[in-house]
């Protein structure tokens, strides 16, 4: 079994799906007492956050390459971003370090393309749904994305940072992008991808008829699986 390096803490509610699922997977493959090997690498969200927020990404960057490095140090064989949005500086964390890099928007187009869906609704932070870094990853494997209006671009962010991050998970809050979700199935949207690993705190199959995809659960699926190859 190949050692999964979890770079998290972004937040760490999301963190905690990632190490749930993959030990599951792990178990349900191998039976017994089998778990999965992990280093975790926790960083502390706040900073990540103030350099987003300043657009100071370089800086962010340095402390995610660092962060790898120790991963890579602590025998790691692959290294996973717990997290969407930091995805923006992936290329620079991948060139600081020998192991591959599993992406999450990769992980997440494979699986869009298995099951035929060739437009979708994004969602996630303001930085996810507006820039290129995460969206071009989808559109060359094919897939056309839609994404809200401005508006709720700024409420899903606002969801995401003023509430889920902190743990609070709110039903008016849950309406609202529910209601987003149906706007974009409205313009042809085929799934909604969960495109913050924090949505799925908020947003489950059960709430909508679009088939939705959660990148937290993918992209921990899918670091079980290479573990395991």
């Amino acid at each position: 079994m190949k050692t999964i390096g979890l770079l998290g803490g972004m937040s760490w509610e999301s963190t905690l799906t990632y190490y749930r699922v993959i030990n599951e997977e792990i178990k349900q493959a191998l039976g017994g007492y089998h778990s999965a090997k992990i280093v975790l690498y926790s960083v502390d969200f706040a900073e990540i956050e103030a350099y987003q927020t300043s657009g100071e990404w370089d800086k962010s960057a340095q402390v995610l390459t660092t962060a790898a490095q120790a991963l890579e140090m602590g025998g790691a064989d692959f290294v996973l971003i717990c997290t969407n949005t930091m995805h923006k500086v992936a290329p620079q964390v991948q060139a600081g370090i020998h192991v591959p890099l599993l992406h999450i928007a990769e992980a997440t187009a494979a699986l869009l393309n298995e099951q035929g869906i060739g437009k979708v609704a994004l969602l996630g932070t303001k930085y996810t749904m507006t820039q290129d870094f995460y969206k071009d990853k989808l559109i060359e494997a094919g897939i056309e994305v839609l994404v809200p209006d401005p508006q709720g671009i700024e409420e899903m962010n606002r969801i995401i940072f003023e509430e889920l991050c902190l743990g609070t998970i709110s039903e008016d809050s849950r309406s609202r992008c529910l209601e987003i979700i149906r706007a974009l199935e409205n313009r042809g949207a085929q799934g909604v991808v969960l495109g913050c690993t924090e949505i799925g705190l908020l947003i489950e199959q059960q709430h909508t008829r679009l088939p939705v995809f959660d990148t937290a659960l993918i992209h921990a699926s899918k670091a079980a699986q290479l573990a395991l190859s």
